[in-house]
């Protein structure tokens, strides 16, 4: 599996998979798809055998997103990495292909000490939310979009144990 970042020509296989996870992502179209990307701090695609099978999109703070959850985590904190989306192809599910994206992911955001992200409560994304818990994701708050959408706030600190140490 290559991590790499997106090109232009990822695109299209970029909406695909958004479209295919769109009931736990926000929907894409190629100009919303070229906003967030000249948006993020960082995004990726995970390639296997020359096809894209997995992406990943994050924010960092200060930028002009409309998203009501970074608007919640930026009303929340100054420093921050917000995972947007991820998304693997169903086919490649199980295959740690997530745990590659949310590794170099929080890589990414070492930097501003937490990441964050949210996980569907309303509809239930049982698999998302022990995922997130089995990587030490805790849930700080919740924020109803409509009554049958639900999120779960969640971060995950980062260099607690280094702050910690430094601090004796």
């Amino acid at each position: 599996m290559l991590l790499r970042e997106p090109t232009r020509a990822d695109w299209p296989r970029l909406l695909e998979l958004n479209q295919a996870s769109v009931n736990e992502l926000s929907a894409l179209d190629q100009a919303r798809l070229e906003l967030v990307l000249a948006l993020a701090h960082h995004s990726l695609v995970v390639e296997s055998d020359g096809e894209v099978v997995g992406f990943a999109i994050a924010m960092a703070p200060g930028v002009p997103y409309d998203s009501d959850n970074y608007r919640w985590f930026s009303k929340s904190f100054e420093e921050f990495l917000y995972l947007d989306r991820v998304a693997v192809a169903e086919a490649m599910r199980r295959r740690g292909i997530g745990d590659q994206l949310y590794g170099a992911m929080e890589s990414a955001a070492q930097t501003f000490g937490r990441m964050v992200c949210e996980v569907n409560l309303v509809p239930r994304n049982e698999a998302s939310l022990a995922f997130h818990a089995s990587r030490g994701y805790r849930e700080i708050g919740r924020l109803e979009h409509n009554p049958e959408k639900v999120v779960a706030l969640m971060s995950k600190e980062l260099f607690a144990l280094e702050r910690d140490i430094g601090g004796q």
